[in-house]
């Protein structure tokens, strides 16, 4: 049986009755493991290479300087200790000024991993013992670039003069994200405080790595657990760098849900196909009941058939997956800055499981039909077809199915909102297409003979025209998503900042500098508000003490309340606030506790207005009442904060100073001089980081892009495979078109008519249903308004037309070629 199945496989691929379910197999499994091997690869080097990852056997991180208390018990129970801070800052060198990461790191830096660092840019990295010594710094090929700088060369850090003295090519434990985009620049920890670059108000993160004996570990990490306060945690081999992993397991929630969406329709094309080829070997199946096979059998011979289909499309989707794969890499490979090892077994098990789910959830229900075909049908032609299509025979199939897209989400939440998205999705273009295909069929009136018969070929089949239109519309709107929609959203936001908005940042300014810092901006002639900032924790909202554990469900929400705020004060609104609710405060509420809330923070972190709030600065418990909620205008580039308070309230606690301005392009010159006088300040253009932010979004695109082609490749195949399972019909009605004196060229022409507007329907609800999912994208994401572009319909009309009679004639043209004899022999 085996063996036999095993010819019988050979011979339907090469007549082509098994190329489409094959081809439909072959993609899903390629587009599941392509990003499966990719997740893969960064799941083992994180879990392999957990501790050299992050620099030691256990991780102290915090925002504040670690009490010598901690300290002093890791010593006494025989840990090892190196000490990190990292913090933005200015570097200045040869003429030019970059916004660096700066990390200083003591003298045992690493305990962990390897460091390594080259004496030219483009030379490989050589490990090295430790970081650099005190009075010089290394600077990796991104900072060496932009500075115009090479070993052996001065740059200014603060008010040090330091030397470069090699370029950093790894370093174990860099921190990970993907819109982290400063370049990294190594300093000796002994050179912090004579730079001057820490002082109040600057952000600074404070890490200790530690090794050791396990049990010690073990211990200290007991013992600290115990005492950690707001703002410090631990990280040890099982919690290691869990923002790769929180950044990582989006983009790969977000790049299966696009590959899952290329199972869904594949799910169509091999429904499709095995229907067809379930109809076409009825006759055969009849013939070998004859010869005494038994109901059982045949079920035998076909499972056996399809199991090695399945392991054929497992091996040459698993091998296309694989090389695949690859691309991702290219696109976001840049990003993680680890050195991936190769990918498991894992990713194959998921490519056939995939394949397990489309044969036996789709292919096996109209081919266990083939068993009920009854031995009579070898001289009776009209007796089966077995049972219609019905949904029934495929509810196993549509609950593995579900079950995968929950799988893949990775939470019950999430998967559960994409089965109901995709059905939804489903639903409302199947209602669309059959709506439009009813109205089509009204206007065959009027036109050509091709004209009229391609309408009517689509009105006579309507349900596999509405399923041709379907497949089609969904991988349209995937690929407008992101091609067209997704540069009308970008040039949407560009647009909405006015030309003249601030593109400069400039924090970490000191209450002594303000005198001459002003007069400074003002020589220049750039007009600057100096806002006040003081950097305070929420630790009660209404009476009730807050922490992450207050929000389970809200990664958003616990991120907030584990930061620090900037609290400011000002007695007159800030341009570009709007209050949505409650009063702005009045002249008699100075020295009121009485604070403005932004309305996005209050709304995540359940603040109402009355609400007490009590913050935590500088040591001191500081308690306000909101007395207004305000929207903010983000895209004015402006300053603005969170909480706002009227004078009097925290004017005593210490402060730093933040300010925005707008620098012409002939005064670029200005921000290195003015980092000259004042070397302490942070100076962030804004215009850069929007640049890189983009060149990083556009990474992340192209990658999720590149596997929406496979969802095309897909769409394509139900297209090609709803053309054909009607092939012996057509080729029936054709052959009596013709032999009732139709022309070729005039069938032609119905054919053409027929797949153009199939394809220029789906167009058009492709087209609407992008421009839907863009407009809430731009509501909830970018809080704008995106322009409804008519020519989106046209052009997509268009595609969608050229695409359908593409693909669409390589399965219709041999119709063509079809004898007129056949329908008298057919009905003989």
């Amino acid at each position: 049986m085996i063996g036999l199945a095993r010819r019988m496989l050979g011979r339907e691929l090469r007549s082509g009755e098994l190329r489409l379910l094959f081809a439909a197999l072959v993609v899903a499994v390629a587009a599941v493991t392509a990003v499966g091997f990719f997740a893969d690869r960064v799941r083992l080097a994180l879990d392999g290479e957990a501790q050299q990852l992050m620099g030691g056997d256990l991780v102290l991180i915090a925002d504040q300087p670690w009490p010598s208390v901690v300290i002093d018990e890791a010593r006494r129970r025989g840990l090892v200790l190196a000490e990190t801070l990292t913090f933005p800052s200015m570097v200045l060198a040869n003429g030019q000024a970059q916004l660096a990461d700066i990390k200083a790191v003591s003298s045992s830096y690493p305990l962990r991993g390897r460091l390594s660092a080259a004496q030219q840019i483009g030379e490989p990295g050589q490990p090295v013992g430790q970081g650099p010594q005190p009075g010089s710094v290394w600077l990796d090929e991104r900072l060496a670039t932009a500075l115009q700088a090479a070993p052996g060369d001065q740059v200014t850090l603060g008010q040090r003069q330091l030397q470069v003295a090699a370029i950093l090519t790894q370093e174990p434990d860099r921190s990970f994200n993907l819109f982290a985009l400063a370049p990294r620049l190594l300093m000796h920890v002994d050179d912090i405080a004579s730079s001057g670059l820490v002082q109040f108000g600057s952000r600074v993160t404070y890490r200790r790595l530690l090794t050791g004996e396990p049990k010690a570990v073990a211990g200290f990490r007991k013992w600290l657990e115990a005492r950690l306060s707001r703002g410090q945690r631990l990280e040890d081999a099982q919690n290691a760098r869990p923002e790769i992993r929180s950044a990582l397991d989006r983009a790969q929630r977000f790049l299966g849900l696009a590959s899952l969406l290329t199972v869904v329709l594949s799910a169509v094309s091999v429904a499709l196909a095995a229907r067809r080829y379930m109809q076409r070997h009825l006759d055969a199946c009849a013939v070998m009941r004859c010869f005494g096979i038994t109901q059982f059998g045949l079920i035998r011979l076909h499972a056996a058939l399809f199991i090695w289909l399945a392991l054929l499309a497992i091996g040459l989707g698993a091998a296309l997956g694989f090389a695949t794969h690859f691309v991702l890499l290219r696109w976001l490979g840049s990003l993680l800055a680890i050195d991936l090892p190769l990918p498991g077994w894992l990713p194959l098990g998921q490519g056939a499981a995939v394949a397990a789910v489309l044969l036996f959830g789709f292919a096996f229900p109209p081919l266990l039909q083939l068993s009920k075909v009854p031995t009579l049908r070898v001289l009776r032609r009209e007796l089966g077809p077995p049972t219609p299509f019905l949904l029934g025979g495929y509810a196993l199939g549509l609950l593995l199915l579900a079950g995968l897209m929950v799988l893949v989400a990775g939470d019950r939440r999430l998967g559960g909102l994409a089965v109901l998205g995709f059905a939804g999705a489903l639903l409302v273009f199947w209602s669309l297409a059959r709506l439009a295909v009813g109205a089509i069929a009204g206007l065959r009136s009027g036109g050509g003979f091709g004209w009229r018969q391609g309408l009517a070929s689509l009105a006579r089949h309507r349900s596999a025209s509405a399923l041709q239109i379907v497949a089609l519309a969904v991988g349209l709107m995937a690929m407008l998503l992101l091609t067209v929609i997704r540069g009308q959203l970008l040039e949407t936001w560009q647009k909405a900042v006015p030309t003249d908005a601030p593109n400069r940042f400039v924090i970490n300014i000191q209450p002594d500098q303000l005198p001459s810092l002003g007069e400074r901006l003002a020589q220049a002639g750039i007009k600057a508000e100096l806002s006040p900032m003081v950097r305070a924790r929420l630790i009660e909202i209404g009476g009730r003490p807050v922490s992450a554990a207050s929000y389970p469900d809200d990664e958003r929400a616990q991120r907030l309340i584990e930061r620090e705020f900037n609290l400011s004060w000002r007695s007159d609104p800030p341009p570009g606030n709007r209050l949505v609710a409650g009063r702005w405060f009045g002249p008699n509420d100075a020295g009121q506790g009485l604070a403005s809330v932004e309305e996005g923070l209050a709304q995540t972190l359940g603040i109402g207005l009355g609400n007490e709030l009590v913050f935590m600065v500088a040591g001191q418990e500081e308690r306000v009442v909101v007395s207004s909620l305000r929207k903010l205008d983000w895209d004015s580039m402006r300053v603005n904060f969170f909480v706002l308070t009227p004078p009097g309230v925290i004017d005593d606690a210490p402060a730093s100073y933040i300010t925005s301005f707008h620098l012409p392009e002939a005064q670029q010159a200005f921000g290195r001089q003015l980092i000259m006088q004042f070397p302490n300040l942070t100076i962030i253009d804004v215009g850069a980081v929007l640049r890189q932010f983009q060149g990083v979004v556009g990474q992340v695109a192209g990658a999720v892009q590149f596997i929406f082609l496979f969802t095309l490749a897909a769409g394509a195949i139900v297209l090609y495979s709803a053309l054909v399972s009607a092939f012996d019909e057509r080729r029936y009605e054709l052959a009596i078109m013709r032999a009732l004196g139709a022309h070729r060229r005039q069938l032609r022409q119905a054919m053409l008519t027929e797949l153009a507007v199939t394809g220029a329907t789906a167009g058009l609800i492709a087209a609407m249903g992008a421009s839907a999912l863009g407009q809430v994208i731009a509501r909830r994401v970018f809080e704008l308004s995106l322009p409804f572009d008519p020519l989106l319909l046209l052009y997509s009309a268009a595609g969608g037309a050229v695409l359908s009679v593409a693909v669409g004639w390589l399965a219709m043209r041999r119709l063509l070629q079809t004898p007129p004899l056949l329908a008298l022999r057919a009905g003989a």
